[in-house]
């Protein structure tokens, strides 16, 4: 994705769009240049499958709504098509913590805002794992002694992260719309009607902000969706892969599935 580091990004980019100048990116600007790639190194492919987790997850229905001729089957887990109320106002929270540090400098900080990303990073722990996951005590399966060790984890895995990249990705999640964009142009409902390829939403059943309720709601739009939760305490991370066993093996066998299908 653009912004998170990798690809172009405020903290690789140099001149008048570095750092905190660095422009906003869509799910449409991610996948066209996806689709460049395809195109040009590729010969524009047929895709058998377009999979993804969380934003990886949107902008794999962003692709099928947008190419439903190239792209053969759908995988789209822990996502929504668009970021709903809840899920935006989750993000703010995160944002909050991250740039009220006056280190922070509005974006132009000369060393890292380690107390806003430390922040950042322990707000985002609260919301990424169910109430369950702590109640009974699953991040001991993760390797932890305690709470206060798997937030610690959070906070050294933030401070690798450079704060106008997270705020760039963050901009594109709160964003992100599959209509929102030249072809669509706002049309939500025809965006999910143009999703005709055989597609799996899966959403686990506690995941606090792209919740199973609003996946139900954007799956029965799509003509080629079937919808298959993921019955886990793990939150949003259940989604991700190698995280839950149980939930990993049935993403695998639906992407199996998927293939299978694309192949026929």
């Amino acid at each position: 994705m653009l912004g998170a580091g990798e690809s172009s990004s405020p903290s690789n980019t140099l001149g008048q769009q570095s750092a905190a100048h660095y422009p906003s990116v869509s799910l449409y600007d991610n996948v066209m240049l996806q689709k460049r790639l395809i195109d040009e190194v590729f010969g524009g492919a047929s895709i058998a499958l377009v999979a993804g987790w969380s934003m990886g997850g949107m902008q794999a229905l962003q692709w099928g709504c947008l190419f439903p001729k190239q792209v053969r089957s759908l995988l789209a887990t822990c996502c929504t098509a668009r970021c709903y109320p809840h899920n935006r106002v989750f993000l703010e929270g995160a944002k909050a913590a991250l740039t009220c540090d006056q280190g922070f400098q509005s974006g132009h900080y000369q060393n890292p805002p380690e107390q806003g990303l430390k922040a950042f990073g322990r707000v985002y722990a609260g919301w990424a794992y169910s109430q369950a996951f702590f109640r009974h005590e699953l991040w001991r399966h993760l390797g932890f002694n305690s709470i206060e060790a798997l937030l610690q984890f959070w906070e050294h895995d933030h401070l690798t992260q450079d704060a106008n990249n997270l705020l760039t990705v963050l901009d594109t999640w709160q964003g992100g719309d599959i209509s929102d964009n030249p072809v669509f142009k706002g049309d939500y409902n025809a965006a999910l009607a143009a999703i005709t390829m055989p597609t799996r939403m899966m959403p686990s059943t506690t995941d606090l902000y792209f919740t199973a309720e609003d996946a139900a709601g954007d799956a029965v739009q799509m003509p080629g969706a079937k919808f298959e939760t993921l019955a886990s305490d793990w939150g949003h991370i259940a989604g991700g892969a190698g995280r839950e066993q149980q939930s990993h093996q049935q993403i695998l066998a639906a992407a199996q599935s998927l293939l299978c299908a694309a192949e026929s």
